[in-house]
């Protein structure tokens, strides 16, 4: 007789018997339960999957919104600059102008904002004054900029003591006007056919070449007719006579000759200390080649290089800007610049940039005629101090 026949007659069973019946339930039930488990997990796998692939389909379209912002625009002037069809930049409207994109009386198309913010990010980049000024983004035809260059009165008191009345500052007012800058560049039409042809980057890095050079020149040496007014153009005396309406030199003592470390260092302590904090020295390459091999007393080099990339070359602790339009070193010329130029010299600029198109005056090339309006000028004359490479 079996066991299972006994145990349904009410016999005895063994205790290995139920003991073999009890494991066989239990992994029985285990099994069951892993399963169950199983299952109930991938289940809440496959809901978890399906909402991610939910979220990630409903993202995309504002994504790609965002990123396309100023597609019409930028489609409309690449229409425009191939093949000269300016209906769409004509029914294009500008979000936050109260204008939009027709020729106006300065003539030509404003470029799209991804072309417009590359120029600039190039012209901000270039060893320019632009790159140490300080500048504003102006809607009017002028930028001024109101300066108090005297002393502000003061006085002491008791707590029962009357006050006494202190002199009134002066406030001056540099009127700062702009000046159109124009660049001329020129593509066969061929190119301009050629789809493979980044129309928009070509004519971006040539208008930026253009206008980079120009500013350079002009920031500098420019007298401020038809372009902004450089910081050279202004009037100099010797700093120990200084007036407003001046900028203040530091002679060498040796006529076309630095003689040494000296003059360097009575340069910077003939900046005042509110203003050397922030200040840089402005010489072109010749210059600095010179300048380089001075050293003090004890043989150092008051001139150290940058520890890091694109940090500047230092001299005497403070950077050193290259700027080729600097005048050479010559009898008489005011070769090296020192100050806070944020503080001393604006540059004012209107912020769009437009775009003619001229198909017809330099066949089979077409002509692209591109301006912006921008102006320069000191702002702040005790900022600023030049040494000039003469006796005194």
């Amino acid at each position: 007789m079996t066991t299972e026949t006994k145990a349904r007659t009410g016999e005895d069973v063994s205790p290995a018997a139920e003991m073999g019946e009890a494991l066989c339930g239990f992994l029985d039930e285990f099994k069951g339960f892993r399963a169950e488990i199983t299952t109930r997990f991938q289940q809440q796998e496959d809901k978890m999957t399906m909402i991610e692939r939910k979220s990630l389909t409903q993202a995309r379209p504002q994504l790609a919104g965002q990123t396309d912002m100023h597609a019409p625009h930028r489609k409309a002037f690449d229409a425009y600059l191939r093949s000269g069809d300016d209906d769409g930049l004509r029914g294009l409207d500008l979000e936050g102008k109260a204008l939009n994109t027709a020729v106006t009386a300065e003539g030509g198309y404003l470029v799209d904002p991804q072309t417009s913010e590359t120029i600039r990010s190039v012209l901000n980049s270039t060893a320019s004054i632009r790159a140490i000024a300080n500048v504003v983004a102006v809607e009017a035809t002028s930028f001024d900029v109101l300066v108090d260059h005297t002393e502000l009165g003061h006085g002491w008191a008791s707590e029962t003591g009357s006050v006494a009345e202190t002199d009134t500052p002066q406030i001056d007012r540099i009127a700062i006007p702009l000046h159109e800058l124009s660049a001329l560049p020129k593509a066969s039409q061929r190119l301009l056919d050629d789809s493979a042809f980044d129309v928009e980057g070509w004519l971006a890095a040539r208008i930026a070449d253009r206008f980079s050079r120009a500013e350079a020149a002009a920031f500098v040496s420019g007298d401020g007719v038809d372009k902004p007014r450089g910081f050279l153009s202004r009037p100099a005396v010797d700093n120990d006579v200084w007036t407003w309406g001046n900028l203040g030199y530091v002679p060498t003592g040796i006529d076309a000759d630095l003689g040494g470390p000296d003059p360097i260092v009575d340069l910077v302590y003939a900046l005042g200390a509110e203003y050397r904090a922030n200040a840089t020295f402005v010489m072109n390459s010749r210059t600095a080649g010179v300048v380089r091999k001075l050293k003090d007393v004890d043989g150092r080099f008051l001139w150290s290089d940058g520890l890091a990339a694109g940090e500047p070359a230092r001299l005497m602790g403070y950077p050193v800007l290259i700027a080729e339009d600097m005048p050479e070193i010559a009898s008489g010329a005011d070769a090296i610049a020192f100050g806070d130029f944020r503080a001393g010299y604006t540059v004012a600029e209107r912020p769009d940039l437009r775009i003619l198109r001229d198909p017809f005056s330099a066949k089979p090339h077409v002509l692209f005629y591109a301006t912006k309006r921008v102006g320069g000028d000191v702002s702040d004359f005790k900022a600023i101090k030049l040494l000039r490479f003469a006796v005194a």
